[in-house]
């Protein structure tokens, strides 16, 4: 939530000139977070938010763009929502609102996706028509496995009209329904920060990737941690067998062992963790790593044809007590 909030506390405070801006994201923030009623015959039309900033920049939208008065209701939160949920209402000129930002066609028909105008605007409308999906509606996760920059939408419509919007933003979105809600994701990490910057969020998208970086180079840290542990744990593995087996050999060799290959066994047997490029360096004087695994093969292959002549388990028999 703190990423979200961040997010929308930045977004509230975009400046917005031009008036085809303002309209288009004043229309997006009331598809996404907002409804039709009919009272007394009258249409009214609400909004509901869960962050102040955004609720206040609606209303002063609503009315300097359309001359209308609003009404706001704070709602405390209950047991299933967290935090105050703010509820503008416009009752007087509803309808005339509803009909200017494309929640009904001219015949007073509710519109389910987006306004044409919306959908076939500027860059810079597509990138307002986001910004008010994501006051009125969005959600911006940790960077991680999980990831999303996430709105949610009033219907599959409005969800396939917000992909395309997208996409004229050279961003891909997927749409799709989680818990019988209809949502727009984004999951590409690049592609958050490109959509964060295209809406005017450039702080929360920097804080975005730097922390995303961050993650990344702590999960490649941990991987290259692990595969080290693994192949350290391996190699001590195949030490440890190898012992075994030059114990083995040295058992069913006995006294017939030439001198050179009983002490590499016995620098087996002594160093039963280190890898043969130590038992080398332990060696008096130094052998290389392949002359000692040299001398080893040779002691087990001895070993192994002489149990075999013996008619007795070799070097992959365990030893005997």
């Amino acid at each position: 939530m703190a990423l979200t909030m961040s997010l929308k506390e930045e977004l509230a405070r975009v400046p917005v000139a031009a008036t085809p801006e303002r309209r288009a994201e004043t229309a997006a923030m009331l598809r996404f977070a907002g409804g039709l009623h009919l009272v007394s015959g009258r249409v009214v039309v609400e909004a509901e938010l869960d962050h102040g900033a955004s609720a206040r920049r609606l209303r002063a939208s609503i009315t300097e763009l359309y001359g209308l008065a609003t009404e706001i209701v704070v709602v405390s939160g209950g047991n299933l929502r967290r935090g105050q949920r703010y509820v503008i209402r416009v009752v007087r000129g509803g309808e005339d609102l509803a009909r200017r930002t494309g929640l009904i066609d001219q015949r007073g028909r509710p519109v389910r996706g987006l306004a044409p105008a919306l959908v076939t605007g500027t860059t810079a409308d597509t990138a307002a028509v986001w910004r008010g999906a994501l006051l009125a509606h969005g959600s911006l996760t940790e960077p991680g496995r999980s990831a999303a920059l996430e709105v949610t939408t009033p219907g599959p419509e409005a969800a396939l009209a917000l992909v395309g919007a997208a996409r004229r933003l050279d961003v891909a979105a997927k749409a799709r329904e989680v818990r019988q809600a209809d949502r727009v994701v984004v999951r590409d990490g690049e592609a958050i920060a490109t959509l964060l910057t295209a809406v005017g969020a450039e702080q929360t998208a920097a804080l975005w990737r730097e922390r995303r970086e961050r993650k990344e180079v702590r999960a490649t840290a941990n991987r290259l941690a692990n595969f080290d542990d693994a192949n350290l744990r391996r190699s001590a593995q195949a030490a440890v067998a190898a012992g075994a087996k030059v114990e083995r050999a040295l058992e069913i060799l006995g006294d017939e062992v030439p001198e050179h290959l009983r002490y590499a066994g016995r620098l087996r047997l002594e160093h039963k963790q280190a890898s043969l490029d130590e038992l080398g360096r332990l060696a008096d004087p130094p052998m290389t790593k392949d002359a000692v695994a040299g001398r080893i093969r040779r002691l087990l292959a001895m070993a192994d044809k002489r149990a075999a002549e013996r008619g007795v388990p070799g070097t992959d028999a365990p030893a005997e007590d």
